[in-house]
């Protein structure tokens, strides 16, 4: 437990408040005016970042800040034991004027301030995914193809030269039902055992989104949130999971303009952002079917690459090419058969690891 500062028994916790956090002003009477209010609610705030900021500790249990309608009656109750609340959880409910219940916040901070979402790896087994740090099988080993060349075209390397924004990779198919989140999902689970990157994954079909139940995880607040309000810092917003390397954005909330909010100019700075602050970050986008749904023509501005998932013997090559044609924003397009059952060569891998059937 950590240890408080020595408190006088007498004191009531209104009094305490006033000795941790400044509130001498607000115990002489009654304060109405919002402009007052508005800086206590600043000046607390920028307490509470500065101590972080500089290795202290927030402890208490429960800070109720003054709004717009209640008098000033802030109160802080000392908790039992030391609980920590994270930055940006306090930073926003001060700013907002909301009630923060440290308890229940502590419960979802980990050592670095970020929610920490198990992955079922019997759940991934069950349902025909790749397992983290698993035995090697031909769905593995498929993936490892298909993300070699997915990585030279991010970074290059040996002659070939790296594509512009080749890190952002939007994972399509031309109709539902063809496999785009199957491979989304798998491809996200293999480039995360890359010892040089990191991988974040994105639910961006908005209208459908299905990455958080493929991984059998909860959500929270997504990118269609971080698009609409631009007070909403989208790093927030991301799920980090305890897969190493492996951190997901879910699709947020929905919207009618979910196209409209794509095309505006907010989109291309959040994306910016989500790839300048980790440089190490491989961002792959679930997009929505192409002739399904007009976000996918949208997105495929924002990424340097684009894989075409193709299920065998059903998409159609009219089809193919109309979907392809959508996507024209992405210059690097390649694509990846799913549900072939037959291979010419008699390529079978897993087996020479003992592991394949």
């Amino acid at each position: 437990m950590n240890k408080h500062q020595s408190l006088k028994s007498a004191q009531s916790l209104l009094e305490r408040a006033s000795d941790l956090y400044g509130f001498d002003h607000a115990m002489r009477g009654k304060v109405d005016d919002s402009a007052t209010k508005k800086k206590m609610v600043k000046s607390l705030s920028e307490k509470a970042d500065k101590t972080i900021k500089t290795g202290g500790k927030i402890e208490y249990s429960k800070a109720a800040v003054p709004n717009s309608e209640d008098k000033v009656t802030a109160k802080v109750e000392l908790p039992k034991a030391s609980t920590i609340v994270d930055t940006p959880s306090a930073d926003i409910a001060l700013k907002t004027g909301s009630a923060i219940d440290a308890e229940k916040v502590v419960e979802r901070v980990s050592a670095n301030n970020k929610d920490i979402r198990k992955i079922d790896r019997q759940w991934l087994s069950d349902n025909n995914m790749i397992v983290p740090d698993g035995p090697v099988t031909s769905l593995s080993e498929e993936f490892r193809i298909v993300k070699r060349q997915l990585l030279l075209a991010a970074r290059g390397g040996k002659g070939v030269q790296a594509v512009e924004n080749g890190e952002r990779i939007l994972i399509c198919s031309a109709h539902p039902n063809e496999g785009k989140t199957y491979t989304s999902a798998n491809l996200a689970l293999s480039l995360a055992s890359e010892k040089d990157n990191r991988v974040l994954l994105i639910d961006a079909d908005f209208a459908k989104p299905s990455i958080l139940s493929t991984l059998n995880i909860d959500g929270g607040p997504g990118l269609m949130d971080a698009l609409a309000d631009p007070n909403l810092d989208v790093n927030e917003m991301v799920l980090e999971t305890d897969v190493d390397g492996l951190s997901v954005l879910p699709a947020g909330s929905q919207s009618n303009q979910d196209t409209e909010y794509l095309a505006a100019a907010r989109t291309s700075r959040v994306i910016e952002k989500l790839s300048r602050d980790d440089p190490n970050r491989i961002i792959i986008f679930d997009s929505p079917p192409a002739l399904a749904a007009s976000p996918a023509s949208v997105l495929a501005l924002h990424v340097g690459q684009t894989l075409m998932v193709v299920h065998a013997d059903k998409t159609t090559d009219s089809a193919l090419r109309d979907a392809l044609s959508l996507l024209s924003g992405c210059d690097y397009v390649q694509l990846l058969l799913n549900r072939a059952n037959f291979s010419p060569s008699g390529r079978k891998f897993g087996s020479y690891y003992g592991y394949g059937a």
